[in-house]
């Protein structure tokens, strides 16, 4: 069975880079070499492996991936560091329209 890996790097700069392989170590030096001058890690190199998840379905990694390029840096991070319960409170709405923030009415 084929495994796939959706993976977080931080880069040099402290910016991080979400990708997804079925080949984790090939991809890393990929990075790592700078093979890619287009590349979004090359002039941030050297990274740093911080976070990977094995999937069996590519669907599944596919999704994963998608989902989490959308999170804010400090979210990938508590990720990254199994901070749970950081991720639960930097993914709660904060918008003044949430339910939470609403008066109640008399």
């Amino acid at each position: 069975m084929k495994s796939y890996y959706v993976y977080i790097l931080l880069c040099a700069d402290g910016l991080t880079y979400t990708g997804i392989t079925c080949n984790l170590a090939r991809r890393l030096e990929e990075h790592q070499h700078g093979l890619n001058k287009d590349s979004f890690t090359y002039k941030r190199r050297p990274i740093k492996l911080i976070f990977q998840q094995q999937f069996n379905d590519v669907l599944q990694a596919i999704y994963f991936e998608k989902k989490i390029k959308k999170w804010s840096a400090q979210k990938k991070l508590a990720l990254a560091r199994g901070n749970f319960d950081l991720l639960q409170i930097l993914t709660e709405c904060r918008n003044a329209s949430h339910y939470k923030y609403k008066p109640e009415c008399e």
